[in-house]
């Protein structure tokens, strides 16, 4: 089979070689998949970089999550059948970039009919993770407001939708007007463009002066410490991701001062220590897509061939919305 694979760590675009490797078959408790779609995220590309948290052993396919095909289980699989379709996080060093991938068969989960491939393979980590910032982890209320920073990315466009049809009045943050195009087509109330504007005095303006109830911060940097200035009396700081490339030092006496909360989302910690509110979250996930409330933004779907390219320009931070690759 092909699958892109890391012999070196570096930049995606010059670190990922299009390799033909055996198709690899199924242990115990595991299963087989055909990869129908897999979604990019920033995540390949600081596993390219050397950068993740987890780092697997070179060489290694990156791709973190993926729609698939059941074609093989492996000895005392019960759960999903040969032929379902179903959405599952990669299992590195066998990620998602290739032709076939093999996944414990315990964190799969069925693909929501409302959805095609392409769909489906973007609704599972970043719905998830907007999922557990909001509701787990910020406990979101009708109502209240929500600031999303990088808006129209991937990540941000989730957090948007959610938090739409969790009730709340959604400001989004983005680079530049085509971005924010996609911000409003979103959902999003009020868009701000931060090559412009100044989104604290927008939030002050908009919450006559109470600031946002809720921060959904996947970039890091300038972004949070920005956010401490319009955050509300009670109001909690979700901490998702370092985009930006500038890890925040958050000043604690700010935070006793104004009451505020911050909090760390690493989603995968979930899978490992609360199996079952995964499960829960992707039944609500599901139940949200049938309804037409979320739909994931497929803004690109390309060929195998061009998966390094897409986790380059992703990198980048040049694309809106998610790009699936399909072998």
């Amino acid at each position: 089979m092909k699958a892109w694979r890391v012999h070196e760590n570096g930049e995606p675009r010059e670190a990922m070689r299009l390799d033909e490797v055996p198709t690899p078959e199924p242990g115990p408790g595991e299963v087989l998949l055909r990869v129908r779609a897999a979604n990019v995220n920033f995540p390949d590309a600081m596993l390219c970089r050397g950068q993740y948290q987890i780092r697997p052993p070179l060489p290694f396919t990156p791709g973190v999550e993926f729609c698939g095909e059941v074609v093989a289980a492996g000895e005392g699989v019960t759960g999903p059948a040969v032929g379902d379709r179903v959405i599952t996080p990669a299992a590195l060093p066998g990620g998602a970039f290739a032709e076939y991938a093999v996944v414990p068969a315990a964190g799969v989960l069925p693909a929501p009919a409302a959805l095609d491939d392409a769909e489906a393979a973007a609704l599972h980590i970043g719905y998830q993770t907007g999922w557990f910032g909001l509701h787990r982890r910020a406990a979101l209320r009708p109502g209240e407001t929500l600031l999303v920073h990088a808006a129209a990315g991937g990540v941000g466009s989730a957090a948007v939708q959610l938090g739409k049809a969790a009730g709340a009045t959604v400001i989004g943050v983005v680079g530049g007007p085509e971005k924010a195009k996609v911000a409003r087509e979103l959902g999003a109330d009020i868009v701000v463009d931060r090559h412009s504007e100044d989104f604290v005095a927008v939030v002050k303006e908009t919450t006559a002066g109470r600031g946002a109830n809720v921060v959904y911060d996947p970039v890091g940097g300038d972004s949070y410490t920005r956010s401490t200035k319009c955050i509300a009396f009670e109001g909690r700081i979700v901490v998702v991701g370092f985009t930006s490339g500038t890890v925040p030092a958050p000043g604690l006496n700010h935070a006793l001062v104004k009451n505020y909360a911050v909090l760390g989302l690493h989603w995968g910690l979930y899978n490992t220590h609360d199996p079952v509110a995964v499960r829960h979250a992707h039944d609500e996930l599901s139940r949200l897509a049938e309804t037409g409330a979320v739909r994931p933004l497929v803004s690109e779907q390309l060929p195998l061939s061009g998966a390094a390219d897409a986790v380059q320009r992703v990198a980048d931070g040049t694309t809106v919305g998610r790009l699936v690759v399909q072998p």
